[in-house]
């Protein structure tokens, strides 16, 4: 080891008696400084401009870090350096043995009593010093941010800077080999990039072949960064790094010992061969997901799944597998997605997180080919005219460079699977226990279903069941299961809808009070906007289920106030005559937007609401902090009537949504198209803030009761679905905020700067220019000193 750290403090000083080290360390410095003062200035002139003009502005806000706007997001530090980082390592290896064998000191070694292996290790240790220094020069920017940012987060830090480190030395490391195949050392420098680019893009050749693929994507350095950049280390992308490492070294050494003792070339080849297959076998080992092992630096857990997913994946039991088929259809648009070529994606994207906590999911894949106009459209038949869906199945295999020999026929696969319910899209169909369950793909930039999708299914596999939405029909009610923009069948059953009720747990069943009963394992009855009055049979099952302590969904609108409140006269309710009146701007007079309360901000742990009680958390510590509008959540109710209550009912009631105090509610006729309506007492118009909808709970039966009521049915219709939080909210709190499975992000809290815009300017300077200055003088005399003697 001696020799070892001789040969390292040799090389090392040499490295610094050439120019190219020192100019490889300014370049770097000043790179880093243009990045990182060019992001920290701005902001900071920002928010001094912020800070002056706005009373109210504590930071930028919880979806904000400056850790990553710094580091680890595109065109940050980490990231913009890593996508450089091989234009420097060749000219920095180029000369390490090259430079011996074009002198001619490498006999002198050979006959020297140092081994190879000294020499190889001492080389790449010397660089692996110097990578230090340029990992010293990224830890100064991580402190001046520690400094200048309040909550740093330190393990993101860590985490990208040991990707950082472990990529420069693999680098290193293949430059050190290929600075052993030749005397010349331009010759050393392109074929160091050549390797780096090949295993850079390896991943995106021959992806649709199952041997070849796992083999290229292993290989790849593309991507091996990613997780680490956000705080996630993994085994396996630690130990891909250590095997690179691993593998050209010792070829770096087979290279030398074949110039130092002549031996046949089949020993030589053969000795690659096992370095190679022993650096893969550990590879491919240490990828499976039973040895992979996983850390999550980030202070929130930002990279693992919610502790909510966590336990419905421990309730499935390490055991028994999960079983998971991936079905592709040819002519789905998003079939692409789902090829081959893209699998490893599809596994490293959608399911790794799960294969975290559950190793024993398998993968199955099943290709297959179907067209139905009725439930696809009619756009492949424009497309190929006159042509079958063989032949149009034979059009598109072409076009995508896909035999289409591995897909089965419409005929073979409704043998195995009819999946014309699911609109012969592309879909993954999960069995565990011989329970299977359906989880789908949507036509939306994310494509893949996200984690509320995923907890909801595999909570119906650990449940057996989902609970039942019941939606009464036969009064003309609104539709669970229509498309019209009044209907809310988008919103509950349209099975391509991320967000809809039936892809967040729950199932969507309708009823006809006049001839059946409420189904008995219903978990919620739905009577939404009936038109019609309703007949004493349909009005005693109602009450019937509301005083068995049944949970309830009743949503009225006006001008047919009368239709419901004989239903909600025993719940000590009523819907108020008149219409509401909200005057503004842009908007008709009838469309109006409640703000929610306490209560209703208490529905779900929906992303919206859970931000608004952080807010709402935020100014109670702050009570000098003031918002703009209200510091609660919104929602649009087009045409919407107030609701009174008793306060002596059996439920205890409370307002969910209420209106401001400057909206009215208008007893005569509201035209919305013309002038705006006037405020008139004469005609019984009452000014005020009116509650929309409210939530009744009791005790009965040994549980608790719950009931929404809303003046409003527009808000959850299929033209209002950007809105539908409130409405899921609702369906959650019905159902006591079992489905769905809400996974609230947690804030960051790096989202505030402690210095000022001249601070910041002044940081630009003594980086972009003062400290690349000093190491260049300190280079050019150290330069000047070495050549005089």
């Amino acid at each position: 080891m001696n020799i070892i750290f001789k040969i390292a403090r040799n090389e090392f000083r040499n490295l610094f008696y050439s120019p190219v080290a020192w100019f490889l360390m300014i370049v770097f410095l000043v790179q880093c400084s243009i990045v990182f003062t060019g992001l920290l200035y701005p902001i900071a002139h920002f928010q001094d401009i912020r800070i002056e003009n706005d009373p109210n502005f504590r930071n930028w806000g919880d979806l904000n870090s400056f850790t990553r706007i710094f580091f680890t997001d595109p065109g940050a530090l980490f990231t913009h350096i890593l996508r450089n980082l091989y234009l420097f390592v060749p000219l920095l290896t180029m000369g390490l043995i090259s430079r011996e064998i074009n002198n001619g000191t490498v006999k002198l070694l050979y006959s020297s009593p140092v081994t190879v292996r000294q020499i190889v290790f001492g080389k790449y240790l010397a660089v692996v010093l110097y990578n230090l220094m340029l990992l010293g020069i990224m830890v100064v920017f991580m402190i001046v941010a520690a400094l200048v940012t309040n909550s740093i987060e330190y393990g993101i830090l860590a985490s990208a800077a040991l990707g950082f480190f472990l990529l420069i030395c693999a680098y290193s490391a293949i430059g050190l080999f290929m600075s052993s195949l030749s005397n010349y050392q331009i010759v050393s420098v392109i074929s160091t990039f050549t390797i780096i680019l090949i295993l850079t893009y390896i991943n995106g050749l021959w992806q649709k072949y199952d041997f070849i693929r796992d083999l290229t994507w292993f290989l790849s350095m593309l991507g091996r960064t990613d997780k680490m950049l956000v705080g996630l280390l993994t085994t396996k992308d630690v130990i891909y790094f250590l095997v690179v490492i691993f593998m050209f070294v010792s070829f770096t050494l087979i290279k030398l010992e074949s110039g130092r003792s002549s031996r046949p070339w089949y020993k030589n080849a053969a000795a690659y061969i096992t370095v190679a297959a022993i650096g893969l076998a550990i590879g491919y080992a240490s990828s499976r997901p039973r040895f992979t092992g996983y850390w999550d630096t980030t202070s929130t857990g930002a990279n693992t799944i919610h502790p909510r997913v966590q336990k419905i994946i421990k309730d499935l039991g390490k055991e028994e597998p999960l079983e998971v088929t991936l079905y592709v259809n040819l002519m789905d648009p998003g079939a692409p997605r789902a090829f081959p070529e893209n699998r490893n994606a599809y596994l490293d994207y959608l399911w790794e997180k799960y294969v975290r906590f559950k190793p024993n999911i398998t993968f199955k894949y099943k290709y297959y080919y179907d067209y139905e106009e009725a439930i696809m459209g009619p756009e492949l038949y424009r497309r190929f005219p006159n042509k079958s869906v063989q032949q149009i199945a034979e059009k598109l295999a072409d076009l995508y460079e896909i035999p289409l020999s591995d897909f089965m026929t419409p005929e073979e696969m409704k043998k195995e699977l009819n999946l014309r319910p699911e609109n012969l899209k592309c879909v993954m169909q999960l069995e565990y226990k011989g329970r299977k369950v359906f989880l789908r793909t949507f036509p939306d930039t994310e494509f893949w279903p996200n984690d509320m999708n995923v907890a909801a299914a595999l909570k119906y596999l650990v449940r057996k069941e989902a609970p039942k939405v019941v939606f009464i029909t036969g009064n003309l009610e609104r539709s669970a299961f229509k498309s019209g923009e009044r209907e809310y069948g988008g919103n509950t059953a349209e099975k391509g809808n991320r967000n809809s009720l039936i892809n967040l747990g729950f199932t969507i069943d309708s009823v006809s009070l006049e001839s059946n009963d409420i189904p008995k394992d219903a978990a919620m009855v739905v009577l939404a906007d009936p038109k019609v009055e309703l007949s004493p049979v349909v009005t005693t099952k109602i009450k019937d289920y509301i005083n068995g302590g049944g949970n309830m969904f009743i949503l009225g609108e006006p001008k047919k106030q009368g239709v419901l409140n004989p239903v909600l006269k025993s719940l000590g309710v009523a819907l108020m005559p008149g219409n509401i009146v909200q005057l503004s701007k842009n908007e008709m007079p009838n469309m109006v937007i409640p703000y929610l309360t306490d209560a209703g901000n208490e529905l779900s742990d929906d992303n919206l609401l859970h931000k608004v009680r952080r807010m709402r958390e935020q100014k109670k510590n702050d009570p000098g902090l003031e918002f703009f509008g209200a510091d609660t959540a919104a929602v649009l109710m087009p045409g919407v009537t107030g609701i009174s209550y008793v306060s002596d009912s059996a439920f205890k009631i409370a307002p969910l949504t209420v209106t401001w105090d400057r909206t009215w509610l208008k007893m005569g006729p509201l035209v919305v198209d013309s002038v705006p309506p006037v405020f008139n007492p004469a005609e019984g118009d009452v000014k005020g803030g009116f509650p929309t909808s409210i939530q009744l709970t009791r005790q009965i039966n040994g549980k608790e009761q719950r009931i929404i009521v809303c003046g409003d049915a527009d808000f959850g219709s299929n033209l209002r679905s950007y809105q539908s939080y409130f409405s899921i909210s609702a369906f959650s709190w019905l159902n006591e905020n079992d489905y769905p499975v809400y996974t609230p992000v947690s804030p960051f809290t790096d989202n505030l700067l402690l210095i000022g815009g001249k601070v910041a300017a002044t940081i630009k300077i003594i980086f972009v220019w003062v400290l690349p200055a000093i190491l260049l003088l300190i280079g050019t005399v150290l330069l000047i000193r070495r050549k005089r003697k």
